[in-house]
């Protein structure tokens, strides 16, 4: 008799709670106005003590600079970053959020945070405390490769 694949096991349910969760929040993001991907831009540029450069969040969110723009431009135009020149190169262009980009965080927070306790509402807070505990135990492993 072999014994069970725990590994894959987790590693399918990992991956149906991470496609859950995306479900979730995108039922929540989708009244705000913004998608994930604009969300993980907005949030990363308020993450800055200085509006950072396209090249920054490219390298910052690892995505090629091309998909930066394309998100810049979409939240540009909803009004939640500007592009401003760089004071010291004006070859620079760096991407400012903007009050209207503050209160757009500010809803994503919310609607963050409701779709995570729409996942977690089975959970006790005790339980909550192990998986927690647990999660932060998995991110501070090593990569390997990922």
């Amino acid at each position: 008799m072999t014994a069970p694949d725990t590994s894959g096991q987790l590693a399918e349910q990992l991956l149906r709670l991470t496609r859950r969760l995306h479900r979730a929040q995108k039922r929540y993001l989708d009244p705000v106005g913004i998608t994930p991907a604009q969300s993980r831009l907005l949030r990363t540029v308020s993450h800055y003590e200085e509006p950072p450069r396209m090249a920054d969040l490219a390298q910052r969110l690892e995505v090629v600079p091309r998909a930066v723009t394309t998100l810049v431009d979409a939240l540009e135009a909803n009004g939640a970053v500007r592009r401003v020149p760089d004071p010291t190169n004006r070859r620079v262009i760096r991407i400012e959020i903007t009050d209207q980009g503050r209160s757009t965080l500010r809803a994503l927070r919310e609607a963050r945070r409701t779709a995570v306790e729409d996942i977690l509402a089975p959970l006790s807070t005790e339980q909550r405390v192990v998986l927690g505990s647990l999660l932060d135990e998995l991110m501070a492993g090593p990569e390997r490769g990922c």
